[in-house]
């Protein structure tokens, strides 16, 4: 990533600072794998602020549109990004093990040297779905038929029948 935020993130917190800026998505790499290319860029706005209960957290909002990759016909799938994460900052290890019991709470282990766009990254991976596709009637036919093309191909192999009763069931 060419572009470097790192932050101390109690002090970030401490003094309510926010940041915000834009992010071209080639720079995200451990994105790569879920793109179909790499065009467009993202904004994001990291803020520090103290929650209801006075804890430390750190808000995440990233906003863009992503080129996914349909897994049902290969084909590019705009995906809209709209991203808000809180999360709470644990001062130590002990902290960050009580609260990873709650599920509904989302922690991180506070540092004085947080790489923020790796955070960033981390919040856009884990927002993604599983298996991104496209509505069976909006998958590329040229795919579609490429994979009709194959079945028949693969209709003389000895377990083709078998096929042909997956699809009926």
């Amino acid at each position: 990533m060419s572009v470097r935020f790192v932050i101390d993130s109690l002090d970030f917190v401490r003094n309510e600072s926010e940041r915000h800026g834009k992010i071209h998505v080639a720079e995200l790499t451990r994105l790569h794998s879920y793109l179909f290319d790499d065009d467009g860029e993202l904004t994001y706005a990291v803020t520090g602020l103290l929650n209801g209960n006075g804890k430390p957290i750190l808000r995440i909002v990233i906003n863009g549109t992503l080129n996914l990759c349909c897994q049902r016909c290969l084909g590019k799938l705009e995906h809209a990004l709209g991203v808000q994460t809180d999360l709470l900052l644990a001062k130590n290890e002990n902290e960050l093990r009580l609260y990873d019991e709650d599920d509904k709470i989302d922690c991180i282990l506070a540092s004085n040297n947080m790489n923020v766009m790796t955070l960033i990254e981390d919040e856009i991976i884990l927002n993604l779905s599983i298996s991104s596709r496209h509505p069976k009637d909006k998958c590329s036919s040229e795919s579609l038929n490429n994979s009709n093309q194959t079945t028949n191909a693969l209709s003389d192999h000895p377990f083709a029948a078998l096929a042909a009763l997956k699809k009926t069931h």
